[in-house]
């Protein structure tokens, strides 16, 4: 019992550092069908996570539908920032 309980535990620690996206530079973040999420920024332009927590590329002008079925057109391709911050707690050199 006590092995599943810290199994539990661990898998939800894990899960939750994987959503820890610093989130000052973001607008918006939208969910989408896919299991993807795009980022608006607060200058318009926008990234993209997959569904595997990744940041992906995206052509400019690229349709995507939300969860909700709204249809949302890619401007931009802010891969970099997406990027950076998934990754900003393991950066080497401080």
């Amino acid at each position: 019992m006590l092995k599943r309980l810290l199994t539990v535990v661990a898998m939800s620690a894990i899960t939750a550092s994987a959503f820890a996206v610093d989130t000052s530079q973001v607008a918006k973040s939208i969910a989408l069908k896919d299991g993807s999420t795009v980022y608006i920024y607060k200058d318009g332009k926008m990234g993209m996570e997959d569904k595997y927590g990744r940041a992906v590329y995206m052509d400019p002008g690229h349709v995507m539908v939300t969860k909700d079925g709204k249809k949302i057109v890619m401007i931009g391709n802010e891969v970099w920032r997406v990027d950076e911050m998934l990754h900003k707690d393991h950066k080497l050199g401080g």
